[in-house]
């Protein structure tokens, strides 16, 4: 499975160099699908979040102060929706491969409900960016919590949901950097999110002229494939059109993997996707 094969060209695309009103944002909206795989639940979720103008919003937000102020990656809903679909395909590789969530192992729930987990915590990581890039895994916290009162109530019981919802919050803080996951939900939000570095989300600080190994790197990344491992539970397999790729997963992804649990569960591999090395650049000054 590639990452990006729920976004569309259209929703990768640069944004205008113009600014552009609210309601010319969200006439660009971009909606939430997972295959549900006949989860009642999380179907439910998807549609609350496509309903949800206010979630939406914060997306947006996030995204202006990601690429238009900051001139960083995509944080918006481009971003979100491939880092929910990774999570929950990773997820269900694991469970495939006999690997139990946390909370199927500690409140006897269903591997349903874990997904249920993985697709909010994906959905609701980076809000905080709609506050500031600094300590926006904190400020997502409580961003979240407000919005997962929105959730409808007849999904669980109170005291279930009340357990999910801290299951939901422990997945976002422990996808920041130095975080320390203590379920294997939390760290597949934080693998998954690592796993959003095909050159999509790079073109904007890149086509913009953005010079630096983090963009040159992204650009590098053709593809992301999740499949069922020989040895391991997971593979994960890395195009690249060029070696610079290598650093993203030398540097930035082995970081986030250290720590996640999952290193027992996933195997790795990066390949040249053609004959030739594809020129990224032709000269970088300081």
């Amino acid at each position: 499975m590639k990452s990006q094969d729920t976004v569309t060209p259209e929703e990768e695309g640069i944004p205008d160099q113009q600014p552009r009103s609210v309601e010319e944002r969200f006439a660009h909206r971009v909606e939430m699908h997972v295959p549900d795989r006949h989860n009642p639940r999380l179907r439910a979720v998807m549609d609350w979040a496509n309903g949800n103008d206010e979630l939406y919003a914060s997306w947006v937000s996030s995204n202006v102060n990601a690429i238009e102020r900051l001139g960083m990656t995509d944080h918006g809903p481009v971003h979100v929706k491939i880092v929910m679909n990774i999570a929950v395909r990773l997820l269900r590789l694991l469970m495939d491969g006999g690997v139990q969530p946390a909370v199927c192992t500690h409140y006897g729930l269903e591997p349903l409900d874990a997904e249920v987990v993985v697709a909010l915590a994906s959905l609701l990581h980076d809000v905080g960016m709609s506050i500031h890039r600094t300590n926006h895994e904190e400020y997502s916290l409580f961003l979240a919590r407000d919005f997962l009162k929105s959730v409808p109530e007849d999904l669980y019981s109170p005291r279930v949901w009340a357990i999910l919802q801290s299951e939901v919050l422990h997945a976002i803080i422990g996808h920041r950097t130095g975080g320390s996951p203590l379920t294997l939900e939390a760290g597949v939000v934080r693998v998954a999110d690592a796993l959003d570095m095909a050159k999509g989300r790079s073109r904007i600080p890149f086509e913009t002229g953005s010079m630096s190994i983090h963009s040159i790197s992204a650009a590098a990344v053709e593809q992301v494939h999740l499949e069922a491992g020989e040895e391991k539970p997971v593979r994960i397999s890395i195009e690249i059109n060029n070696s610079a790729g290598v650093f993203q997963l030398d540097q930035l992804f082995r970081e986030k993997l250290r720590g996640s649990g999952l290193e027992p569960h996933l195997e790795l591999r990066a390949f040249l996707g053609q004959d030739s090395e594809k020129r990224l650049f032709r000269q970088f000054t300081l």
